[in-house]
């Protein structure tokens, strides 16, 4: 009898780095750039035969795909895009890596950086959608409040008496001392609605 022999295979995962290099985005503005690359080693025997160094092959493979797909998009679209980016450029290096028996997992771009000027350019932007935004917010609060003002004015107008009721509020708010005597002088429209106000209290 022969004996039963199990044979177990792990896949180990590499990584790559791809040191920091400057790239010219489609309108012209540089930028340093540095990412990793995830692969594994599905055929050693196309790694071995293949390629000498196949790490280094998959750093500089890396490298000029990087190079070239950031060099065909502007920089908003680097920034806010930047999953699709390594996306794409994952993509070309899985199509020359795959003949060297290697399977190219993920490729991932850690730090974009950008120009000094480029950046204070980038603040000033923020701080001005910053103040743009809160003069739209106090502006909707100023129209909100007019229109409770209106409303308020309405009602006050339409009723008998109530402008002249409002104005002694306010009055009394002035001067809260019963000691000091504040004189002001108050229209004959003002007397005739307090007159109105008592006759309907009579009522």
């Amino acid at each position: 009898m022969f004996p039963f022999r199990q044979f177990f295979y792990f896949v180990i995962h590499s990584t790559v780095d791809i040191p920091q290099q400057e790239v010219i985005t489609k309108d012209n503005v540089p930028v340093g750039i540095n990412a990793v690359v995830y692969f594994q080693v599905e055929s050693a025997e196309k790694a071995i035969l293949n390629i000498q160094d196949y790490s280094l092959a998959v750093a500089q493979y890396a490298q000029a795909a990087l190079r070239d797909v950031i060099g065909g998009i502007e920089l908003d679209s680097l920034l806010s895009e930047r999953e699709q980016v390594a996306e794409q450029i994952q993509s070309i290096v899985e199509a020359a890596t795959k003949q060297w028996g290697l399977l190219v997992i993920d490729i991932k771009i850690q730090d974009i950086e950008l120009p000094a000027d480029m950046k204070r350019i980038m603040a000033k932007q923020a701080e001005s959608e910053r103040e743009r935004r809160a003069i739209i917010i106090r502006a909707e609060g100023e129209y909100t409040a007019s229109e409770k003002l209106a409303k308020a004015a309405n009602i006050l107008s339409s009723t008998p008496g109530g402008i002249s009721m409002r104005t002694l509020q306010t009055i009394e708010k002035i001067n809260p001392d019963p000691s000091k005597t504040v004189i002001f002088a108050l229209p004959i429209e003002f007397m005739e609605g307090i007159k109105t106000i008592s006759e309907m209290n009579k009522k």
